[in-house]
């Protein structure tokens, strides 16, 4: 009995969310009296190091047929490894990577599976609770898992990574992995960037910016937060800005700790994918805007004009700090 979480290591290097997935893993171990274990899947820089976030020990496969992603060959994988392993629980990121091998992995263990939960699990009478939100973010349901086996997809911002120790071992894993169903003929990613769903703070811009050529105090905004930056549908639709920065209903869901909306008037379809934000900071000139209800904090003003201003206070700030 242990619990097994896949770290994905995109390109070869972990990312923030799956030093998550390994402190929620963890975590998720100590509560079932059990080890923590991670599964590297392909080439990935120095595995060793997940064992600060709280894996006992590092299981790393490698094989040609996980030189690129494929949901069918990755999710059989995955589930060898749980075989293997002995892991009842198997813990993944809820990225596009662990939203596409999610239920192959359950399936394939015959085991019980929830999506995008956003709080560690709790035993309460021997069985297995987890939470995740539902209707767009509105609510939050409680999920009790009968299976012996479990699956989870975890949500980003949804657990802070924690030393919880050393460098772990890392063993091999030889495992039987099946041939990609799809040939991939080239694969286009977004460089330089903290990936949306990642960002623990987040400049978001609507139409209320009046056009593309304004963007730039929205990336100086972001810039000087060390936040990423995000748009409205309309916006992208208009082509201001890539449709990757889409945030809401039809487009990315993100949870930051602060997400400051500029210029947006809040439809329901673009709080739908960030009204789990813990911190929302609203600007609008419009007082009437729909995003002052769901808002922390809001400012009712021109936007050309409370912006630089922001921008020079948090400069200030920041050199008062040094």
């Amino acid at each position: 009995m242990s619990v097994l979480v896949f770290a994905e290591a995109p390109q070869g290097q972990f990312k923030k969310a799956a030093f998550e997935a390994v402190t929620y893993g963890r975590k998720t171990a100590d509560l079932l009296g059990t080890e923590c274990h991670a599964l590297v899947l392909g080439e990935a820089e120095n595995p060793a190091q997940l064992g600060t976030w709280g894996a006992h020990k590092v299981w790393h496969a490698t094989h040609d047929n996980l030189n690129t992603f494929d949901s069918r060959s990755w999710a059989a994988a995955i589930a060898q490894a749980a075989e293997k392993t002995g892991a009842t629980v198997v813990v993944m990121s809820h990225t596009s990577t662990g939203k596409s091998v999610e239920g192959r992995v359950a399936i394939r263990l015959g085991a019980g599976s929830v999506s995008g939960v956003s709080r560690l699990p709790t035993i309460d009478g021997g069985q297995f609770h987890v939470v995740k939100p539902v209707f767009s973010g509105k609510a939050y349901a409680t999920f009790e898992i009968k299976t012996e086996k479990k699956v989870l997809s975890v949500m980003g911002n949804a657990v802070r990574p924690e030393t919880l120790g050393s460098e772990a071992p890392v063993e091999a894993l030889s495992l039987d992995v099946p041939a990609p169903a799809v040939e991939v003929v080239e694969v286009k990613r977004v460089e330089g960037r903290v990936p949306l769903p990642e960002a623990e703070i987040v400049v978001s811009g609507g139409r209320g910016l009046k056009g593309p050529e304004n963007w730039g105090m929205i990336e100086e905004l972001a810039e000087v937060l060390g936040a990423a930056t995000a748009c409205s549908r309309p916006v992208a639709d208009m082509g201001w800005r890539p449709h990757h920065e889409h945030v809401g209903q039809t487009g990315l869901a993100i949870r930051p700790n602060l997400y400051i909306a500029i210029g947006i008037s809040g439809a329901i379809q673009h709080l739908a994918g960030v009204n789990n934000s813990k911190v929302i900071v609203v600007i609008n000139k419009d007082p009437e805007a729909p995003f002052f209800k769901a808002a922390d904090y809001g400012v009712v003003g021109d936007a050309f004009e409370v912006v630089p201003r922001l921008i020079e206070a948090i400069k200030r700030f920041k050199a008062q700090q040094n």
